[in-house]
């Protein structure tokens, strides 16, 4: 049986349909709730093996990046997703998911710590970002990153700088493996050690700034007329299938 994705939005969510489409094609069954559903009905979680925060501006960054979202998970939401991520169940924030899984306190989670230890700023340009840069995997224990490699991928974002709240964090950051991408070829934010993405003590939990949605195909690169094979995959699907295995190895058992 394929493991059943949740992708969460609310008001200002716009990547839900290519987050969506994305597992779909790594394997995965797909369904779109409001966080307003899930808030009324907690227990609707236990139909999903994957939970996907999607990219966007949710409650159009009002306050701060992200910061509506989180609150509302934090408020109701928090012990049945540290329930779901104990069962073994992968989850996912990319750059606006990012920003609300750093706020919930999900991530980083470092061991012995408290509060939140980390944040998405301003980028050192103070300007919006959209283009494509290069990212590689670092951590050994993250699910999702496992094998990726180098891969390019677009970034869309206005607060992707990465700030650990001390030096004790960024070093346990290092320490716990906990870094899972980092920008090569050039540091598109100012993030602290080229931070492009982190993981969580058990390697379910995935931030990342960088948009893999939307490089599942070749055709999407801008470069794709000039690409050998145009009609291929495009990396960031690797991304999205190691989670819907892993998830299938949990549900069957393995």
């Amino acid at each position: 049986m394929k493991p059943n994705t949740l992708i969460l939005r609310s008001a200002g969510t716009n990547c839900d349909a290519e987050t969506a489409y994305a597992f779909e094609l790594a394997g995965s069954t797909t369904e779109s709730l409001h966080i307003n559903r899930l808030l009324e009905n907690p227990a609707l979680l236990d139909r999903f093996q994957i939970l996907a925060l999607p990219g966007g501006f949710s409650y159009g960054d009002d306050i701060s990046a992200g910061r509506i979202l989180a609150a509302q998970i934090s408020l109701r939401l928090i012990d049945p997703l540290r329930r779901f991520i104990e069962a073994g169940h992968p989850v996912i924030g990319i750059c606006n998911g990012f920003q609300v899984l750093i706020k919930t306190e999900l991530l980083p989670a470092l061991p012995g710590q408290s509060g939140q230890t980390c944040t998405l700023t301003h980028n050192d340009s103070h300007r919006f970002i959209d283009r494509w840069i290069r990212v590689s995997s670092r951590s050994k224990k993250c699910v999702w990153t496992e094998n990726l490699g180098e891969l390019e991928l677009p970034i869309a974002h206005g607060e992707g700088k990465f700030v650990p709240a001390s030096e004790e964090i960024r070093q346990g950051l290092h320490d716990q493996d906990q870094i899972a991408l980092t920008y090569s070829g050039g540091n598109p934010n100012g993030s602290i050690d080229d931070i492009a993405g982190i993981c969580d003590p058990t390697g379910l939990v995935l931030g990342l700034m960088p948009h893999p949605e939307r490089h599942v195909s070749s055709l999407q690169h801008p470069a794709w007329t000039r690409l050998e094979a145009r009609d291929a995959e495009g990396p960031g699907l690797r991304l999205f299938r190691n989670a819907v295995q892993h998830a299938s190895a949990v549900g069957s058992g393995v």
